[in-house]
Protein backbone atom coordinates (compact mmCIF):
# COMPACT_ATOMS: atom_id res chain seq x y z
CA UNK A 1 0.00 0.00 0.00
CA UNK A 2 1.33 3.37 -0.24
CA UNK A 3 2.17 5.92 2.22
CA UNK A 4 0.41 8.86 0.84
CA UNK A 5 -2.53 10.33 2.75
CA UNK A 6 -5.62 8.37 2.28
CA UNK A 7 -8.87 10.82 1.70
CA UNK A 8 -11.77 10.45 4.14
CA UNK A 9 -15.03 8.73 2.28
CA UNK A 10 -18.07 11.08 2.55
CA UNK A 11 -19.74 12.04 5.40
CA UNK A 12 -22.39 10.38 7.70
CA UNK A 13 -25.14 11.88 9.56
CA UNK A 14 -26.55 14.84 9.52
CA UNK A 15 -24.81 18.07 8.80
CA UNK A 16 -27.72 20.65 9.52
CA UNK A 17 -26.57 21.85 13.11
CA UNK A 18 -24.26 24.58 12.30
CA UNK A 19 -20.51 24.25 13.42
CA UNK A 20 -20.28 25.21 17.03
CA UNK A 21 -23.29 22.79 17.94
CA UNK A 22 -22.14 19.91 15.82
CA UNK A 23 -19.42 17.32 16.46
CA UNK A 24 -17.32 15.67 14.39
CA UNK A 25 -16.31 12.39 15.30
CA UNK A 26 -13.36 11.20 12.89
CA UNK A 27 -13.70 7.50 13.21
CA UNK A 28 -12.29 4.37 11.77
CA UNK A 29 -14.03 2.93 8.88
CA UNK A 30 -14.96 -0.09 11.11
CA UNK A 31 -16.70 1.99 13.59
CA UNK A 32 -18.50 5.10 11.62
CA UNK A 33 -21.64 2.80 10.70
CA UNK A 34 -22.49 2.24 14.14
CA UNK A 35 -21.44 4.93 15.77
CA UNK A 36 -23.22 7.06 13.36
CA UNK A 37 -26.68 4.89 13.81
CA UNK A 38 -26.35 5.57 17.55
CA UNK A 39 -25.88 9.39 17.02
CA UNK A 40 -28.94 9.22 15.32
CA UNK A 41 -31.17 7.37 17.87
CA UNK A 42 -29.93 9.53 20.52
CA UNK A 43 -30.41 12.75 18.64
CA UNK A 44 -27.02 13.65 18.74
CA UNK A 45 -25.56 16.48 16.73
CA UNK A 46 -22.86 14.58 15.48
CA UNK A 47 -21.49 14.08 11.65
CA UNK A 48 -19.03 10.62 11.26
CA UNK A 49 -16.52 11.86 9.23
CA UNK A 50 -15.25 8.16 8.11
CA UNK A 51 -11.51 7.56 7.34
CA UNK A 52 -10.60 4.04 5.62
CA UNK A 53 -10.66 0.72 7.78
CA UNK A 54 -7.46 -0.16 5.91
CA UNK A 55 -5.42 2.63 7.41
CA UNK A 56 -5.02 -0.70 10.15
CA UNK A 57 -2.75 -2.65 7.62
CA UNK A 58 -0.48 0.41 8.64
CA UNK A 59 -1.05 1.97 12.27
CA UNK A 60 1.58 4.20 11.92
CA UNK A 61 -0.01 6.46 9.12
CA UNK A 62 -3.48 6.37 11.51
CA UNK A 63 -2.18 9.76 13.37
CA UNK A 64 -1.10 11.72 10.60
CA UNK A 65 -4.45 11.50 8.47
CA UNK A 66 -6.59 11.87 11.67
CA UNK A 67 -4.29 14.83 12.48
CA UNK A 68 -4.78 16.34 9.17
CA UNK A 69 -8.51 16.12 9.20
CA UNK A 70 -8.85 17.49 12.46
CA UNK A 71 -7.05 20.45 11.69
CA UNK A 72 -9.64 20.80 8.80
CA UNK A 73 -12.26 20.69 10.97
CA UNK A 74 -11.29 22.54 14.33
CA UNK A 75 -10.83 25.35 11.46
CA UNK A 76 -14.16 25.41 9.76
CA UNK A 77 -15.18 25.35 13.51
CA UNK A 78 -16.67 22.38 14.11
CA UNK A 79 -15.99 20.64 17.99
CA UNK A 80 -14.25 17.48 17.07
CA UNK A 81 -13.57 14.16 18.75
CA UNK A 82 -12.05 10.49 17.75
CA UNK A 83 -13.59 7.68 16.78
CA UNK A 84 -10.24 5.42 17.50
CA UNK A 85 -8.53 3.87 20.17
CA UNK A 86 -5.34 3.73 20.09
CA UNK A 87 -4.96 1.13 17.82
CA UNK A 88 -1.76 0.27 17.26
CA UNK A 89 -0.36 4.31 17.15
CA UNK A 90 1.84 3.06 20.05
CA UNK A 91 1.17 7.07 21.79
CA UNK A 92 0.72 8.55 18.52
CA UNK A 93 -2.98 8.98 18.04
CA UNK A 94 -2.76 10.39 22.32
CA UNK A 95 0.23 12.98 21.12
CA UNK A 96 -2.31 14.43 18.73
CA UNK A 97 -5.10 14.15 20.99
CA UNK A 98 -3.03 16.47 23.41
CA UNK A 99 -1.40 18.73 20.89
CA UNK A 100 -4.69 19.70 19.82
CA UNK A 101 -7.21 19.52 22.83
CA UNK A 102 -9.72 16.74 22.07
CA UNK A 103 -10.23 13.37 22.79
CA UNK A 104 -10.96 9.89 21.58
CA UNK A 105 -12.55 6.46 22.18
CA UNK A 106 -10.62 4.43 25.47
CA UNK A 107 -8.58 1.94 24.96
CA UNK A 108 -5.70 0.04 23.22
CA UNK A 109 -8.20 -1.01 20.33
CA UNK A 110 -11.64 -1.49 19.39
CA UNK A 111 -11.92 -4.81 20.61
CA UNK A 112 -11.80 -2.84 24.27
CA UNK A 113 -14.66 -0.50 23.08
CA UNK A 114 -16.80 -3.43 22.16
CA UNK A 115 -16.10 -6.22 24.88
CA UNK A 116 -14.43 -4.33 27.82
CA UNK A 117 -10.71 -4.12 28.08
CA UNK A 118 -11.11 -6.74 31.15
CA UNK A 119 -13.29 -9.08 29.16
CA UNK A 120 -10.77 -9.25 26.75
CA UNK A 121 -7.76 -9.93 28.97
CA UNK A 122 -9.76 -12.59 30.06
CA UNK A 123 -10.09 -13.90 26.50
CA UNK A 124 -5.91 -13.60 26.27
CA UNK A 125 -5.58 -15.02 29.32
CA UNK A 126 -7.18 -18.14 28.85
CA UNK A 127 -5.93 -18.21 25.38
CA UNK A 128 -2.87 -16.11 24.01
CA UNK A 129 -3.39 -16.86 20.94
CA UNK A 130 -6.64 -15.79 20.64
CA UNK A 131 -7.46 -14.03 17.02
CA UNK A 132 -10.20 -11.37 17.27
CA UNK A 133 -12.93 -10.07 14.76
CA UNK A 134 -16.10 -7.40 14.94
CA UNK A 135 -19.08 -7.44 12.75
CA UNK A 136 -17.12 -5.50 10.74
CA UNK A 137 -14.14 -7.75 9.51
CA UNK A 138 -16.61 -10.82 9.79
CA UNK A 139 -18.48 -8.95 6.47
CA UNK A 140 -14.83 -7.95 4.83
CA UNK A 141 -12.38 -10.69 6.09
CA UNK A 142 -12.22 -11.53 2.17
CA UNK A 143 -10.91 -8.31 1.23
CA UNK A 144 -9.09 -7.19 4.51
CA UNK A 145 -7.67 -10.14 5.76
CA UNK A 146 -7.48 -12.85 2.90
CA UNK A 147 -6.76 -10.26 -0.05
CA UNK A 148 -4.65 -8.21 2.16
CA UNK A 149 -2.60 -10.81 3.13
CA UNK A 150 -2.05 -12.12 -0.22
CA UNK A 151 -3.59 -15.42 0.99
CA UNK A 152 -6.04 -15.85 -2.42
CA UNK A 153 -3.05 -15.83 -4.58
CA UNK A 154 -0.84 -18.04 -2.55
CA UNK A 155 -3.08 -19.97 0.24
CA UNK A 156 0.23 -21.92 1.73
CA UNK A 157 1.22 -18.84 3.56
CA UNK A 158 -1.67 -19.77 6.10
CA UNK A 159 -0.05 -21.84 8.65
CA UNK A 160 2.81 -18.86 8.84
CA UNK A 161 0.66 -16.08 9.39
CA UNK A 162 -1.84 -17.79 11.96
CA UNK A 163 0.58 -20.60 13.50
CA UNK A 164 0.69 -18.87 16.33
CA UNK A 165 -3.27 -18.52 16.95
CA UNK A 166 -5.49 -20.89 18.54
CA UNK A 167 -8.87 -19.95 17.83
CA UNK A 168 -11.11 -16.66 16.49
CA UNK A 169 -12.98 -14.84 18.89
CA UNK A 170 -15.65 -12.86 17.07
CA UNK A 171 -17.22 -10.02 19.02
CA UNK A 172 -20.67 -10.01 17.52
CA UNK A 173 -22.65 -7.01 18.19
CA UNK A 174 -25.53 -7.55 15.92
CA UNK A 175 -25.49 -11.56 14.93
CA UNK A 176 -27.67 -12.86 12.68
CA UNK A 177 -28.00 -15.98 10.56
CA UNK A 178 -25.61 -14.35 7.59
CA UNK A 179 -23.09 -13.10 9.44
CA UNK A 180 -22.71 -16.34 11.57
CA UNK A 181 -21.76 -18.13 8.27
CA UNK A 182 -19.40 -15.67 7.66
CA UNK A 183 -17.94 -15.94 10.82
CA UNK A 184 -17.87 -19.69 10.39
CA UNK A 185 -16.06 -19.03 6.92
CA UNK A 186 -13.28 -16.75 8.07
CA UNK A 187 -12.59 -19.05 10.87
CA UNK A 188 -12.53 -22.23 8.53
CA UNK A 189 -10.40 -20.26 6.00
CA UNK A 190 -7.69 -19.64 8.47
CA UNK A 191 -8.25 -22.87 9.99
CA UNK A 192 -9.34 -22.16 13.73
CA UNK A 193 -12.11 -22.97 15.47
CA UNK A 194 -14.61 -20.32 16.43
CA UNK A 195 -15.97 -18.89 19.46
CA UNK A 196 -18.97 -16.54 19.12
CA UNK A 197 -19.11 -13.59 21.84
CA UNK A 198 -22.41 -11.14 21.99
CA UNK A 199 -21.63 -7.73 23.01
CA UNK A 200 -23.97 -5.99 21.38
CA UNK A 201 -23.15 -2.03 20.98
CA UNK A 202 -23.58 -0.83 24.56
CA UNK A 203 -19.99 -0.12 25.09
CA UNK A 204 -19.31 1.80 22.00
CA UNK A 205 -22.43 3.65 22.88
CA UNK A 206 -20.98 4.30 26.44
CA UNK A 207 -17.41 5.52 24.96
CA UNK A 208 -19.69 7.71 22.36
CA UNK A 209 -21.73 9.17 25.35
CA UNK A 210 -18.87 10.47 27.06
CA UNK A 211 -17.40 12.05 24.14
CA UNK A 212 -20.58 13.89 22.79
CA UNK A 213 -20.56 14.79 26.69
CA UNK A 214 -17.26 16.14 27.52
CA UNK A 215 -16.77 18.29 24.31
CA UNK A 216 -20.20 20.03 25.15
CA UNK A 217 -22.93 18.04 23.43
Amino acid sequence: MSSSPIAPTSTIGSSTSSGSDRLSLIACGALAQPAAEIAERRGWPVVVHPLPPLLHNQPHLIAGEVRTLAERLLAQGDRVAIGYADCGTYGALDEVCQELGIERLPGLHCYDVFAGPDRLAAFFEEQAGTYVLTDFLVRSFARTVIRELGLDRFPELRDDYFKSYTRVVWLAQEPDDELRRLAEQAAGAIGLPLTVVETGHTGLEAALEDLVGHTGG
